[in-house]
């Protein structure tokens, strides 16, 4: 059969027909981005202490007091969240070795509601001996997009970009319903898997066909700047209705009403015509192209694909895509190693810092939103790079950018809020406009007949990546964890040693207790 864009050339590029699909297109991306990161601010650990009981009848200054102070990074002091002084021995002191015992919370935690009415993570107490769910429910999420980059390749390969589209966008639009719902942990983690499946699946999906029914430089332009950019939009959204929806049930509702109301575009998106055509399924995508003429207006011509070649093709069997195709020779194996690699590296450095944006200095809202937008200019770049530069050397270049802003965040962490703020920015830059390259890059690479495949399992190492980051955000946590320390250089140190369980032995109580002691 002759190729497959000179066949369809009589459509043009941009008529009334690719013009719908631009459109549309890019708003089945907003589902996708709207629930990305949705783990940030449904997994948000608020600041919290141990309860201290009304019937203990404590003044707030003793409550205040019978919180332990611990040094934390940078040498800042701040309480306690997972241990107090005993509260049998703040009733009865007798010296001021007893107020050195510590135990944990045994009444639960108090929560601050300064950002958050509530997580998570405070309404199912996510924190202290059980802070490992914490990682391990954002890991379930991103295994959840693993599972589906790895089956939705395959099923679009063989059963179509469109039924795969619309199939993830319903899983989203059901599960972020279902999540809000969960009335423990364990039945949260599960249907939050269910919602990570089609989290990344409709934005592969979705790309994959637009790169199949537009061409040229539209194709450019849809690929490389205004998909990626609304669904840029759909994250930038996220932290405004966070903001205004405190409550984690609420906000779970509010991330399935982007995808209800794509649900009705299945009636306006076509099948892709060169999908069903290398499934040798010639009539069905002639019936497309001849509605995308009259859309446009223009006369097809009476043969679209060559008889000869088309009974010559319908007669072969169609050997069904699997993954396997992607290491079968030498050439794709190599390629295709090189993009998992370069994806898991990527993706890694992204997680990682839009998950530590609410420890920066500043609102968390405020700070995740500039995390956002800063994407918009970041695919502008890369699509300026996709139409003047080599693909390879975009992508060296704007990775190379990424990790000198990320080395000199370490100088700048406890001394420069402001500074450390705008190299995270230019970091987040460098590697999203890197990303927006290579999601070009990975579909230009990859066969028609393997194309979806080819990029879930690139989205796949994607997932890889991030499922890592929360780890090592955590390695990071407990690096800068520490006992506690006195808030006065006047306070007595019995002991310099400190052991981690909680009722152990710290450094010394703060001076409050003292003075009430001696009042």
């Amino acid at each position: 059969m002759q190729d497959y864009e000179e066949s369809v050339s009589f459509l043009g590029t941009w008529g009334p027909f690719q013009k719908r699909v631009f459109f549309l297109l890019c708003l089945t991306s907003i589902p996708g981005g709207y629930n990305l990161l949705c783990v940030i601010f449904l997994l948000a650990t608020p600041p919290h202490h141990c309860h201290i009981p009304a019937h203990s009848n404590m003044s707030q200054d003793w409550i205040e007091a019978s919180i332990p102070v611990q040094q934390v990074s940078g040498g800042q002091p701040e309480t306690s969240s997972c241990s107090r002084y005993k509260l049998d021995l703040v009733h009865n002191l007798s010296s001021p070795e007893d107020l050195l015992k510590q135990e944990g919370c045994r009444d639960g935690w108090t929560y601050s509601t300064e950002y958050y009415e509530s997580t998570v993570v405070s309404e199912f107490n996510l924190v202290c001996s059980d802070q490992w769910k914490q990682p391990l429910t954002s890991l379930v999420y991103f295994l959840g997009g693993l599972t589906g980059c790895f089956v939705s390749g395959q099923i679009s390969d063989r059963f179509g970009r469109k039924p795969v589209l619309f199939g993830a966008i319903s899983t989203l639009s059901i599960f972020s319903s279902a999540v809000a719902f969960a009335p423990s942990w364990p039945v949260f983690t599960v249907l939050f898997f269910m919602l990570g499946l089609g989290q990344i699946t409709s934005y592969i999906a979705g790309f994959v066909l637009g790169s199949e029914l537009l061409m040229g430089s539209t194709r450019v332009l849809f690929s490389s700047l205004c998909f990626p950019s609304m669904y840029v939009l759909g994250t930038m959204m996220l932290p405004a209705t966070a903001y205004l929806v405190r409550s984690w049930r609420h906000l779970s509702l509010a991330l399935a009403v982007p995808g209800l109301a794509c649900l009705p575009l299945w009636w306006l998106i076509p099948e892709s015509p060169r999908w069903l055509v290398s499934r040798g399924r010639f009539h069905e995508a002639e019936l497309v192209l001849r509605s995308a003429a009259l859309d446009n207006r223009v006369e097809a011509p009476y043969v679209i694909f060559i008889p000869a070649n088309v009974e010559k093709a319908t007669s072969e069997k169609v050997e069904s895509p699997s993954f396997l195709d992607l290491l079968r020779t030498a050439n794709i194996r190599n390629v295709t190693l090189m993009l998992w690699l370069i994806w898991f590296s990527l993706n890694v450095s992204y997680f990682g810092l839009s998950f530590n944006m609410s420890g920066l200095y500043g609102n968390p809202f405020l700070n995740y939103f500039l995390s956002m937008a800063v994407e918009l200019p970041a695919y502008g770049a890369s699509c300026l790079a996709a139409r003047s530069l080599p693909r390879r050397l975009s992508c060296i270049s704007f990775t190379l950018l990424g990790a000198l802003a990320l080395l000199l965040i370490q100088i700048t962490l406890y001394s420069h809020p402001a500074v450390t703020l705008t190299l995270v920015l230019l970091g987040k830059f460098g590697i999203i406009a890197a990303i927006g390259v290579l999601y070009m890059f990975t579909g230009e690479l990859s066969p028609t007949v393997i194309r979806n495949t080819a990029m879930s399992s690139c989205a796949t190492f994607s997932r890889l990546g991030s499922s890592v980051s929360p780890y090592l955000l955590q390695l990071v946590f407990w690096s800068t964890s520490s006992c506690p320390r006195p808030s006065d250089s006047r306070c007595p140190t019995p002991s310099s040693k400190c052991r981690s369980n909680s009722g152990s032995v710290g450094p010394g109580p703060p001076c409050l207790l003292q003075r009430m002691m001696r009042n």
